[in-house]
């Protein structure tokens, strides 16, 4: 009997780790970066968001500029943090006037955030807010920045296509 007793419980663990092994072949199904096609197909793409993921450096361009991720390059971890910092700044700031990508350049020690804008607020309140962008994140970064904003007079401009 206490040999059945230490025989018994090896098998149940052992049936048991069999039933939660998963030995299904890959299904190698890609869906990040995509978008759903809608029921109406009204969903509005701009053309950075039309192409997808595999597709940039062929019809899309990165969205940051930078020479830290390459072999040897220095602080890229920062300069990562720098830029999630730097977008989550101007989308609060520019409350959805931003219509397109916020596109990072850097070069030698300046700082080149580029985009399309909504032409919603009047030129007075875009000049403040340009300059305001500037200031505040020159100071904080400790380097020039400069914004290359074009304006767009209607959202629908942006559309490249609806899904």
């Amino acid at each position: 009997m206490s040999l059945l007793n230490k025989v018994v419980p090896k098998i149940v663990i052992q049936s048991n780790v069999a039933r939660l092994l998963h030995t299904t072949s890959v299904c190698h199904k890609v869906q990040s970066g995509r978008y759903r096609i809608t029921p109406k197909k009204d969903l509005p793409l701009t053309y950075e968001m039309a192409n997808p993921p595999h597709q940039i450096a062929h019809r899309k361009s990165w969205n940051s500029w930078n020479t830290s991720n390459l072999d040897g390059g220095l602080r890229s971890s920062e300069i990562a943090v720098e830029d999630v910092f730097i977008r989550k700044f101007i989308t609060g700031t520019w409350h959805s006037l931003f219509l397109s990508e916020i596109i990072i350049k850097r070069q030698h020690n300046i700082i080149r955030i580029a985009g399309l804008v909504y032409r919603g607020v009047s030129a007075r309140k875009m000049y403040f807010l340009l300059g305001y962008t500037e200031e505040l994140l020159s100071f904080w970064l400790q380097c020039p920045v400069k914004m290359e904003i074009q304006t767009v007079p209607d959202r629908k401009d942006v559309v490249f296509k609806y899904i």
